[in-house]
């Protein structure tokens, strides 16, 4: 439903109450949370099916992180007890199946416009609303904009001389072609080596008659143990699903339910410390760094980890000098997201895989059939760019956005994203953004995050249309704040020592800055829901006529 009413620049208009950016998760459960509220919305996709990351990430033996039953949504008992997942860790097809079938499930479709970007967004002051256009080159009106853009959803492509004149074929693995690509008989080079990389690299070299594999870092990554899921299994999650959701939402740091430890590393003797490690190798997956609680805060403790998975890539790899290589030693063991993996590191055994190190031996260009490092051809009939994302603000940083008097949202962030609670920034009314920089986002089960979001939000702007409210906007002392506790809690721990995404590291001339909240997400939650308890503390709130402070006295 939408109704014609005059745009900001005088033509003809579409207006809703919200306009939703991105048809991902986030976006699907705001449309859907939007709706049951009676509210008019309308969501704009570039891509031409819902899925967000998992619509774009298509790469060879792309898997979720996070077990199947756990990154899914809870809004819905239906659904949860409905949906059969067939594997421990979901594939991407998978995913992405379950994506279409909560659009259908809940006929989100009618109110998603796809293959459409939204280029920029422009607050009138004058009127109250937020004028978007898009790239089909309309505009329409909205009081609310929700990015719902995604925080691992804008590819980066690395900067390599001779990229463009390189003969055959080339690959992102944030962008994948919607065919299947098939590299039997090919020399492949891949160039990157984290979560995207480790996880194609295995696939692609069964296939490949050579695999050069480009490595400038190495990374931690523990086994996934992936399996196929009995009925019993996901009769288990089923059976225990409200403990599981609450746990996740109420006592988890990173949204994910597993047993938590109570001592510290070097509380256990050697020969104890060992057994837990080599149980949760055993197990696999994210929980890994759970055996105790303090390895994210001391690092004598987090050597324990680390030379344990050290020893572990020692005893795969045969060879001496390329097990050395994959063995991470700049970085604590899970102050990048750590990695998981189906065979990754047993992948170098194989006579057709070979690994570069192009941290002593850099690339140099790419000629027409070829990656030259160290001053080295090494001939290739492919590439795969494994080269991740500009996380957490890319997808954002891509739409021109203007607030009150004409502030650019990308001027404001340019020394680093400020947010308050990491929803919403100052200067910028009626803006939201889920699981923005400055929340847990990134450093939980995403799913988690994105439901507590945009439950808050909802419930915002429900709170607002009961008191006649026209705009809402981070107050600045406030976001200073914020943004001072979110470095503060992170320096707190050992995150800051590694050259992360996290941390922005990874695009050439990023802002460093500490972008999520490392206090957990069950503490970030309570300091939400305080938060509008107390009329929204924190958050400048006007009527039509008059500016107020809603904060508590």
């Amino acid at each position: 439903m939408s109704a014609a009413l005059p745009s900001v620049s005088g033509k003809a208009s579409e207006t809703y109450d919200v306009v939703v950016v991105g048809a991902g998760f986030a976006g699907m459960y705001m449309l859907h949370r939007l709706r049951k509220q009676g509210m008019t919305a309308r969501v704009y996709e570039q891509g031409d099916g819902v899925g967000g990351t998992w619509y774009w990430n298509r790469y060879p033996g792309a898997r979720c992180d996070v077990e199947s039953m756990q990154y899914s949504y809870s809004f819905s008992d239906e659904l949860q007890q409905e949906w059969d997942w067939s594997e421990r860790y979901a594939p991407q097809p998978d995913i992405l199946k379950y994506a279409n079938h909560v659009a259908d499930r809940f006929n989100l479709r009618p109110d998603i416009q796809f293959n459409t970007r939204v280029e920029q967004a422009e607050f009138d002051e004058s009127a109250g609303v937020w004028s978007v256009t898009t790239s089909d080159c309309k505009t329409v009106t909205a009081k609310y904009v929700v990015l719902a853009t995604g925080c691992l959803s804008n590819a980066k492509m690395p900067d390599i001389r001779g990229l463009d004149g390189f003969k055959g074929k080339v690959y992102h693995t944030g962008h994948w072609p919607h065919e299947a690509v098939d590299f039997t008989g090919q020399r492949v080079a891949v160039i990157g080596t984290g979560s995207s990389g480790i996880q194609s690299v295995p696939i692609i070299a069964e296939q490949a008659s050579h695999l050069t594999v480009f490595q400038r870092t190495a990374n931690f990554s523990i086994p996934a143990r992936n399996a196929v899921l009995t009925d019993d299994e996901r009769q288990w999650f089923r059976e225990k699903y409200p403990e599981i959701r609450r746990f996740a939402r109420e006592e988890a740091r990173n949204g994910i339910y597993t047993e938590m430890p109570d001592r510290g590393a070097l509380d256990d003797g050697d020969n104890e410390r060992r057994a837990k490690y080599e149980s949760r190798w055993s197990k696999g997956g994210l929980t890994f760094m759970s055996v105790y609680n303090n390895l994210a805060l001391d690092k004598t403790a987090n050597d324990t980890a680390a030379n344990f998975v050290r020893e572990k890539i020692a005893e795969i790899v045969k060879d001496p000098e390329t097990a050395k290589l994959l063995q991470p030693n700049n970085h604590p063991i899970g102050s990048k997201r750590i990695c998981i993996d189906t065979d990754y590191f047993a992948t170098f055994n194989r006579p057709n895989v070979a690994l570069v190190d192009i941290k002593s031996s850099p690339i140099e260009e790419i000629t027409a059939n070829a990656v030259r490092a160290g001053g080295k051809d090494f001939e290739v009939d492919a590439l795969v760019l494994a080269t991740g994302f500009d996380a957490m603000t890319g997808s954002v940083a891509k739409i021109d956005i203007h607030g009150r008097n004409g502030q650019m949202l990308n001027q404001k962030w340019a020394e680093g994203p400020k947010t308050y609670l990491g929803l919403m920034s100052a200067g910028f009314p009626n803006l939201f953004i889920i699981t923005g920089p400055g929340s847990p986002s990134v450093l939980s089960n995403m799913i988690v995050s994105i439901e507590q979001h945009v439950d808050w939000i909802a419930d915002c702007v429900a709170y607002m249309r009961n008191h006649s409210l026209q705009t809402m906007e981070a107050d600045k002392d406030a976001e200073d704040k914020w943004v001072a506790h979110v470095n503060e809690v992170a320096y707190t721990t050992l995150y800051p020592q590694a050259n992360s995404w996290y941390m922005g590291a990874n695009v050439p001339g990023k802002p460093r800055i500490f972008m999520p909240y490392i206090g957990g997400v069950g503490p970030y939650r309570q300091i939400c829901n305080d938060i509008a308890a107390k009329g929204y503390e924190g958050f400048v709130m006007a009527d039509a006529e008059r500016k107020q402070r809603m904060a508590a006295s």
